[in-house]
């Protein structure tokens, strides 16, 4: 009813694999079978609302999954049932593609797969699992189904250069979506609106995306605590445009040239 009577589309469903109590060691890394089990499941019915409500992806963050106290955990087994749990969701929803965000820290002291490059390999890993007849059809054809969500504030949480790091999914087709925001270099996930820290940083993001010519979304994901919803949306979504309009006026043939007669 609400995309009826609005016009907006619903793009995404998410499983909410961070917030229970039963996933307060992990959601799909969990070594505990029960809470493992209840994530892939939920990951699953995720899926199907996706794909009957005929969205694009599902947006996939493990923000619970990881550790604080870096002696005594098995990383590889922690990232191998987190990936292999993702594939079992995946092929037994086959078709569906997953928009994966990373996120360095927060709430957990380190998350699983929490950069951008890590990213990347999690859709290489993920991917290879994978043995349903529609999702090795997809991928022999050329698509990728382990997908990336990257968010402005999470890659510069990590330290991260914004156009850099988004230039990894972007050369392997991976780029299915893109959440857009304002963050100091670290810090806490800050979610300011877009364009008001290193603006700099967001022309040269465009650029790339122009470069390898993405035609997704924009996803807003700010938080604005001091100023109307509607005031931040509407500011966010100028700055996008704005810096947009500075990029599609530059001597693009240039550019080019001098990126290769430096």
């Amino acid at each position: 009813r609400f995309t009826r009577d609005t016009g907006i589309r619903l793009i995404t469903v998410i499983p909410l694999l961070f917030w229970d109590a039963q996933f307060e060691f992990g959601s799909l890394s969990s070594p505990l079978p029960a809470a493992r089990k209840a994530a892939i499941e939920r990951t699953k019915a995720a899926f199907r609302l996706n794909k009957q409500l005929d969205t694009d992806f599902a947006v996939v963050w493990p923000g619970i999954d990881g550790y604080e106290n870096g002696f005594g955990v098995d990383y590889t087994a922690m990232r191998q049932r987190f990936a292999d749990g993702l594939a079992e969701a995946l092929d037994a929803v086959p078709g569906v593609r997953v928009a994966f965000e990373p996120k360095p820290y927060e709430p957990r002291g380190r998350i699983l797969y929490g950069t951008t490059p890590e990213g990347v390999l999690l859709g290489h890993q993920v991917e290879a699992l994978l043995s349903a007849g529609e999702n090795k059809r997809l991928l022999a054809e050329g698509h990728k189904l382990l997908c990336m969500n990257p968010e402005v504030g999470h890659v510069l949480m990590g330290f991260e250069d914004l156009a850099y790091a988004f230039s990894w999914p972007l050369s392997e087709g991976r780029l299915a979506h893109s959440h857009w925001n304002s963050q100091p270099l670290g810090n806490y996930d800050q979610d300011l609106n877009v364009g008001v820290v290193s603006p700099e940083q967001l022309e040269a993001l465009l650029y790339t995306l122009k470069l390898h010519g993405y035609r997704g979304y924009f996803g807003i994901d700010i938080n604005p605590e001091r100023m109307p919803v509607d005031t931040a949306i509407r500011i966010s979504m100028d700055a996008i445009r704005a810096a947009n309009d500075r990029v599609n006026m530059l001597d693009h043939e240039a550019i080019l040239y001098a990126h290769e007669n430096p």
